[in-house]
């Protein structure tokens, strides 16, 4: 039997914010959405791992990443995964955001291009980075935004802020 009590701040939490104007999702950087993506997809998780058995998967809140070497099953895949997300989640894959390509190609993913042997910023976060330290240079952003840099290639832009940005 649920508890009133949670749903209702549950509840409250949601209304909360605002999610667009399609009124669907949850609502981007609250800390509980994290949280809600996790138990929704979860079940997602169960498909992808023992019905599709998909060796290589990759979800980040709503993000995912299915990696193999035979194109033919990706395919069947994706065909099935549209099927599960629609009759099980009533969720629908973005037509524009499903890719099928060589990991030689990069894979852009939370922000960055990401190859074999080594991984980009993306140009658009790069862009949004610089626009935001020019709002905002204060010691904890740019800290913070070398600790992103750090994960990736991008030392000369991690020189380009210290450069540009005093700690």
């Amino acid at each position: 039997m649920p508890d009133n009590g949670i749903i209702w701040l549950l509840q409250r939490v949601i209304d909360s914010f605002g999610v667009g104007q399609s009124n669907n999702g949850l609502p981007l950087g609250n800390l509980t959405s994290q949280l809600f993506a996790n138990i929704y997809l979860n079940q997602f998780d169960q498909f992808v791992k023992y019905h599709l058995k998909a060796r290589y998967y990759i979800r980040y809140a709503d993000d995912f990443v299915i990696f193999s070497s035979d194109k033919g099953r990706l395919i069947q895949q994706v065909a099935l995964i549209k099927e599960f997300l629609q009759n099980n989640l009533n969720l629908e894959l973005h037509p524009n955001k499903l890719f099928l390509r060589t990991v030689s190609s990069g894979l852009d993913f939370l922000g960055w291009v990401n190859f074999p042997d080594h991984r980009v910023l993306r140009r658009a976060t790069k862009d949004r980075m610089f626009r935001r330290l020019k709002v905002n240079s204060g010691k904890e952003s740019i800290n913070s935004y070398l600790g992103l840099l750090s994960h990736g290639n991008a030392q000369k832009l991690s020189s380009v802020v210290r450069s540009n940005f005093r700690i």
